[in-house]
This record gives C-alpha cells, sequence and structure tokens, in this order.
C-alpha cells in the first residue's frame, strides 16, 4: 500500500520552515498575486526562489497555489509570473480557471497541473474528464463521502484530499457572498469569511449559522490509505507555524501507526472540535464556533509545538572518506546517494604529540546538528604522524556538507521547457441579436410552463417530469440542469440518458462534472455561471470543449464582459436572487430543525435571506433582487439574458420576464462595482 504524501501549507517563510522540519513531503503556497488567500503574507519573488531551494533541500515538492480567475488584463503578468515560476522549479501549479491553466500550458508545456477544489469537481465523473485533459492531480471538493472519493482515487488520477482544518460553509469556488455583500471576492482572492458573521434562522443575533468545526480525518489516514489516496492535505495557509507543525506532526504520527494527539490538535486550533461529517456521512453535529477556551488553551502549548521545528530535520545520510597525506592538501569527500562532492583542505603538518586518528575524524565529521544529514560510514587515508587540526576538520565538513546540500537541492529541483508565448486575445466576435433573447432557470414546473412562452430556453431541474413540458415548449428549447452538488453520479447518468432518449438533449453544466456527463451522452453543453468564466482564454477553452455558450460570471463587470473576446456566445444573468453559497449542511436545519424551517436566514443588519432546499444541499440566496432594466444597453455584447427564479409563481414568473419591477430590494448587482483587485 502506497504512503500517502503530507502536503503542508505555507503563508510565509517561517511557517514553510516549520513544516519541513517537521516533516512534510510537500508544501503549497502563494505568490503576492493570482493566490486565493491574497490575506496571508504569502511570497514575493525572492522569496518564492528561496522557498523552492529550502523545499527541495529536503526533498519535498513545492506547489504554487494560482487558484484565482483573471481578466483579460492581467494575462501578460500572470504569464510573466508562470515562467519565472517555472525558472525557479516550482513542481506544480494549483490552478481553478480554465484560462490560466492553458496559459500556463502555453508557457511551459510540460507543467504538472493540480485541479484546485475550487474548481467543485465532485464526481468520478468530473475527475475523469480532468485526467482526459491532463491534469496530474485533482483536489475534489471537501463535500464528499468515502464511498465517492474511492471511486475518484481509482481513476488512476492522482487524488489530493483536505484532511485538517477549517471548512468552508460552501462548497469552494461556488461561494458568493463575499463578493455580492461587499465586493470581496473568494474567486478573485480576496474573500472577507462573511460566513463568521452573525446569521440565524430566527434572529439570534449570537447565533453563527454559517460557522462549521474544523475538519480532522487525521484518526481515518489508514482508510484514506486504503482506498489509495495520494495527498494528504492541510488547511492553513493563513495559520501560525505552530498550528502547522503540529498538524504535520500528528498525520506523521498516524502515518506511522501512532495515536494521533487530537486534544494537542484542538487546543493549537479548533472551532469548538473537529468533525469528520462530509466523510462519514454524519452530518449532524459540524457547526462550531472559535471560544474563548479555544484561544486560551493555544498559549500554553505553544512553547511545546517550538520543539517540532527548532532544528533541521535529517534527510538523508552522508559517508565521509578524508585522505591526509604528507605533503598533500587534506582532501574530504561526503558521499550521499549517488551524488558526491569534495573539498581540499591545508596541507597536514607534522604531529608533536598526538596524530589525527580515525576516532578524532569521527569525532568531527560527525557534528552535522545544523544539517540536513546523518553521519553514515567514516574511512581514512591517513599518512602516519600528522595532524589535522580540530578548527580546519569543522571547516572542511561544513564546505562539504554545504556543497553536498548543494548538489542534492539541484538534483531534487525539477526543469521545465519555458516558451516565449506572449498572450494574445483571439481575433474572433461574438454574434449578438438586436433583441436580447432570455433564458429561464426555473425550479418549478409551474414557472416553467409560464416561461416557457417567454423564454428562448427554459432550464429545468433534472429531477422535474420534464417529458411532461414537451406540450407547452419544444423539447429542443428545454434545457436541463443536474443537481448543482450530485451525490448520486449513477443515478444522475441514468436519468440523463432517459431525457436524452426522449429528445431532451441540452444540458445546463454547473461544473466539470456536468460538462463530462453531458459529453459522454452526446447532449448539447450550455455553461453556467458557476464554472466562474472571467476572460476570454477560458471561454475559447470550453468552446473547445463542445460548450454552445455561457454565462459569464456575475462577478465581472459589465464592461470585463463586453470586452472580452471570444466565438462562445456568452450570457449575463439579468434578474433573480443571486445565489451566495451552495452547502451540503443545511443551517436551518441545524439551528431550529426543518418542522420549524423558517425558509430564510436574518443577518446582523436584519435582512433576510432566502434558502432554498433540496434533498441534496441548499442554496442561501441574495436578500436583494437582482434588476437590470436595460440589459441590451448594459450588456451590449450579451447573446442573451439570463432570469434566476426562486418561489415566484406564474404571475410573478411573467412579470419578471417582461420586464415588471420587482418587489422589494433591488440590485444592479457586480456589474458597475465590480470586485475589489487584488
Amino acid at each position: 500500500m502506497k504512503q500517502p504524501e503530507i502536503l503542508a501549507p505555507a503563508g510565509s517563510m517561517e511557517t514553510l520552515s516549520a513544516a519541513l522540519r517537521s516533516g512534510a513531503d510537500a508544501v503549497y503556497l502563494g505568490g503576492k498575486r493570482f493566490s486565493a488567500r491574497s490575506s496571508a503574507s504569502n511570497f514575493d519573488s525572492e522569496e518564492l526562489a528561496e522557498a523552492a531551494r529550502l523545499c527541495h533541500r529536503y526533498g519535498a515538492k513545492l506547489f504554487l497555489a494560482v487558484n484565482t480567475v483573471i481578466a483579460d488584463s492581467e494575462a501578460e503578468e500572470f504569464c510573466g509570473y508562470i515562467r519565472s515560476c517555472a525558472g525557479i522549479g516550482v513542481d506544480g501549479y494549483i490552478v481553478q480557471d480554465w484560462g490560466c491553466a492553458e496559459l500556463i500550458r502555453r508557457c511551459v508545456p510540460d507543467a504538472v497541473l493540480h485541479a484546485s477544489t475550487q474548481m467543485s469537481v465532485h464526481t468520478a465523473a468530473g475527475a475523469e474528464l480532468m485526467k482526459e485533459l491532463g491534469w496530474a492531480r485533482v483536489v475534489p471538493a471537501r463535500e464528499l463521502s468515502r464511498d465517492v472519493l474511492e471511486r475518484i482515487c481509482s481513476l488512476g488520477i492522482e487524488t489530493e484530499i483536505f484532511v485538517h482544518g477549517a471548512l468552508c460553509m460552501s462548497v469552494s469556488g461556488q461561494c458568493y457572498m463575499s463578493a455580492v455583500i461587499g465586493s470581496r471576492s473568494a474567486n478573485r482572492g480576496r474573500c472577507g469569511q462573511a460566513c463568521r458573521l452573525p446569521f440565524s434562522a430566527v434572529g439570534d443575533k449570537n447565533a453563527a449559522a454559517l460557522s462549521l468545526k474544523d475538519l480532522s480525518l487525521i484518526p481515518r489516514v489508514d482508510e484514506l490509505r486504503s482506498i489509495g489516496v495520494d495527498s494528504l492535505k492541510i488547511e492553513g495557509r493563513m495559520k501560525r507555524p505552530e498550528y502547522v507543525a503540529s498538524a504535520v506532526n500528528e498525520l506523521k504520527n498516524a502515518l506511522g501507526g501512532g495515536q494521533p494527539d487530537m486534544q494537542t490538535l484542538r487546543g493549537i486550533f479548533s472551532r469548538s472540535g473537529f468533525t469528520d461529517g462530509y466523510f462519514t456521512g454524519k452530518m449532524r453535529d459540524m457547526f462550531g464556533v472559535r471560544e474563548k477556551e479555544d484561544v486560551t488553551a493555544a498559549q500554553s502549548l505553544i512553547p511545546k509545538i517550538h520543539e517540532l521545528y527548532r532544528f533541521e530535520r535529517k534527510v538523508a545520510r552522508a559517508d565521509f572518506h578524508a585522505v591526509i597525506r604528507e605533503g598533500e592538501p587534506v582532501v574530504l569527500t561526503a558521499v550521499s546517494g549517488d551524488i558526491s562532492a569534495s573539498v581540499t583542505g591545508n596541507v597536514p603538518e607534522r604531529a608533536i604529540s598526538r596524530p589525527t586518528d580515525p576516532a578524532q575524524l569521527e569525532r568531527q565529521l560527525t557534528k552535522l546538528g545544523d544539517t540536513i544529514f546523518t553521519a553514515g560510514n567514516i574511512t581514512a587515508d591517513i599518512g602516519e604522524g600528522l595532524i589535522v587540526p580540530a578548527g580546519e576538520l569543522n571547516r572542511l565538513r561544513r564546505e562539504v556538507t554545504e556543497k553536498l546540500t548543494e548538489l542534492l537541492t539541484a538534483g531534487n529541483t525539477p526543469h521545465f521547457t519555458v516558451t516565449d508565448y506572449r498572450p494574445a486575445l483571439p481575433l474572433c466576435s461574438r454574434q449578438v441579436p438586436d433583441i436580447l433573447p432570455l433564458r429561464t432557470l426555473c425550479r418549478t414546473a409551474e414557472q416553467a410552463r409560464t416561461a416557457a412562452e417567454l423564454s428562448e430556453y427554459i432550464i429545468v431541474p433534472a429531477g422535474l417530469d420534464i417529458q411532461a413540458l414537451t406540450d407547452v415548449c419544444p423539447a429542443d428549447r428545454i434545457i436541463v440542469a443536474p443537481p448543482r452538488f450530485i451525490t448520486d453520479e449513477d443515478r444522475l447518468a441514468a436519468r440523463l440518458s432517459e431525457l436524452k432518449n426522449a429528445g431532451i438533449s441540452r444540458i445546463f453544466c454547473h461544473t466539470p462534472d456536468c460538462i463530462a456527463l453531458g459529453r459522454r451522452l452526446g447532449m448539447r453543453l450550455h455553461g453556467s455561471f458557476t464554472l466562474n468564466v472571467f476572460n476570454s482564454y477560458s471561454a475559447e477553452f470550453l468552446r473547445s470543449l463542445g460548450l454552445e455558450d455561457c454565462v459569464f460570471s456575475f462577478e465581472a463587470t459589465s464592461a470585463q464582459m463586453s470586452s472580452v473576446r471570444t466565438a462562445l456566445p456568452l450570457g449575463a444573468a439579468v434578474y433573480g436572487r443571486l445565489p451566495l453559497m451552495l452547502t451540503r449542511n443545511c443551517p436551518i436545519r441545524n439551528e431550529v430543525g426543518c418542522a420549524r424551517c423558517t425558509g430564510h436566514l436574518i443577518d446582523r443588519t436584519g435582512r433576510e435571506l432566502p434558502v432554498a432546499c433540496s434533498k441534496e444541499y441548499v442554496e442561501v440566496l441574495n436578500s436583494d433582487q437582482l434588476y437590470i432594466p436595460d440589459a441590451r444597453r448594459e450588456f451590449p455584447g450579451a447573446a442573451f439574458g439570463l432570469v434566476l427564479l426562486h418561489d415566484e409563481d406564474a404571475e410573478q414568473t411573467r412579470a419578471a420576464l417582461t420586464g415588471a419591477k420587482p418587489l422589494g430590494s433591488i440590485t444592479r448587482g457586480l456589474y458597475r462595482r465590480g470586485v475589489l483587485e487584488v
């Protein structure tokens, strides 16, 4: 059974050192740009080069998080950044944006790509698609059960699983709360953690209805190893060195067959303890907050944790051979594996009383406390009656181990092909209709029947009796919408096949999983805003995958959307309640139970956020209704507008599609103000 990699986070050089000295096999970190944790200290270009050297000294790998979506205006800088990172030997790139992946491939054709958890891959079909597209590794959604993970692990693509650290309430890549509320986009690296603020189903101002306990699967590493997980990932690029060191240490202990000290882990950082609810399927006791006792417990543990990374970690053996001959400079050679280094010292002197002997050599050459080496065999060819002072032997030992370290580091540093590619926007344009047609995303059959006569296409849930709608809408104008989070892949595939045979051949693609299922069945692919298309390169790549059109990210401004150069027809959300979160765990059920469901959450300002419930997940929606009355003027390059319905009846559906202003508070979304730049 293969031993999985211990993958640790690093937000600073101190944390990086703590991770490596504690036993991490690999580290992931971010630079000053293009990283989904822009609030961490992160690494400038010089620090990144030093981080690569440090990782490779230990034989560890360095993975760079470039897991934000980028705008067209950032493509040139992004490519320069990737080329420089390839030059210093970054081992792989953690990527969310389809366009970023294409730019990386063009700049560094043999780059190693890891599909970030923000791509929201949560089925075997989605993981298999990433494998087919040449991705080396997938980081599946954190919300998966053991059985689904085992299925993904069997596909032959590397799997990286979060095993310890904070849990986002929302499925990664599908959270727009911070962006919509405060213009701080998680997909652009600026998450403001709005979910940790007070929310309640009943207006309790002390409730934290969107705050989960921290995850820990460390006690379950034997199960993870048995199902074939390749990399065990610790969350926490914004955490202290002590946190990272303790998590690495306990994970290493568990992999070695020992009992992890969960009390220490809880003391150093937790939110009311830990949960493994998604992995086990026991999702009832998953909510928690950071309490005063959690904070005070950490203070007493910090000195103990420091001991884990005070000294260099021994990762290699060094054998020494000294040649000490009369009239010749001393030569000291160190060998580690198939790498050797030699240094030359002074000519030895004649000893007056105590000549250098093998015992003295061993005493001086085994002083390796400040190196990554443990001493192996020490041999010597010593002429009779010669002496080499202890200080000289110490100097030679330091020089030869430094040289050997440099050679080992170089041997562990990968080399990649780097091109001079410069990004150029595609020389293409989109056909734009004079009148903006509407597509309506429905939740009920009543909505779909009303929307059919006023919409170019109706988009309806796979679970509805879709065939019954063909009396009001031709099959070719119906787009089936799979669940946004797929919990039973086989059942969904069978349902899609049934619909395809009945003439419903179009599918609304929320994630790579939907794209994969649609491609397998030969369906016509339409992209959702949840694919987070933010630039021309993503749009063009998805067009090459077979998508016929796509809703552009509603985190972009209308000007950004209009300037995109792609032949892929793009749509814009123009009406409805924007989804803020997609979560597997219902916050209302946790707080008051399903029998007392309020249908909404209340934030600290008193605003009500509707919660749309399904059996598989819930969506937290915006309190304000998106309303763009002049959509054609707002989006001059759009091919269609998307209407998002929630609980509208037939009359309200008709009003939405005929341009009536909705009741209650309205918003123009982010189309004018945009999100904060990184």
